[in-house]
């Protein structure tokens, strides 16, 4: 049996087992979501979303992209967004970056890449502004790990700069911006304590979208 023809028969045993536990749980489930989080995540194939937060289907809405990159031309990231925040109230946002990032890692080299040039300025970008401090570090591996932790901070920084977070955000009081992430060498999730309120704060004065004209 091929590896794709296994898929079905795992699925089969999902849903088993789902039902054994819960015979109502696809029926409950096709009822709608009601999430509390949004996670924003990387594409990396070993960085899962509700299984490293022990979570089930429809407690987490989820975006992923090479290197968990929010970019405010990127609309298939805002939309994610507006929609999470807009319509489906989540009351947390993640930015989940992880280490040994394939993405991060191809951004710290001077390399033609083609197609993936102008997604990786993203992050060549963080590497610019953050530069003496990465430059400062000797170790290789050590500031490889800091950049992915910076990028998941400017990251962080993208999500509240936009309308929707910002409004509802003085409005309810939510969402919450976190930035975390992903030890793969350890299985352990990293919470960067980012303080959402002074992020806000600090880019209020040139991005200070939470007020209707």
């Amino acid at each position: 049996m091929s590896k794709y023809q296994e898929i079905f028969e795992k699925n089969q045993k999902w849903i088993e087992e789902k039902q054994a536990t819960n015979a109502q749980f696809f029926e409950h489930l096709a009822k709608g979501q009601e999430p509390e989080f949004l996670y924003i995540g990387c594409s990396d194939s070993r960085v899962t979303a509700e299984e490293m937060m022990g979570l089930d289907p429809g407690e987490v809405f989820v975006h992923r992209n090479i290197a968990n990159v929010i970019s405010n031309t990127d609309l298939n990231a805002m939309s994610v967004i507006e929609y999470a925040v807009g319509h489906l109230d989540v009351k947390h946002i993640i930015v989940c970056g992880h280490y040994y990032c394939g993405g991060v890692k191809a951004a710290m080299q001077a390399q033609d890449l083609g197609l993936l040039n102008p997604w990786l300025r993203n992050i060549r970008d963080v590497y610019r502004l953050h530069k003496a401090e990465l430059l400062a570090i000797q170790d290789e591996e050590a500031r490889y790990k800091r950049l992915v932790e910076l990028n998941v901070q400017e990251q962080c920084v993208n999500v509240t700069k936009t309308a929707v977070v910002q409004r509802k955000y003085l409005e309810k009081g939510t969402p919450i911006v976190h930035g975390w992430v992903f030890d793969i060498k350890t299985g352990k999730l990293i919470d960067l304590n980012l303080d959402f309120d002074e992020i806000l704060h600090d880019i209020q004065e040139i991005y200070n979208l939470g007020t209707k004209n």
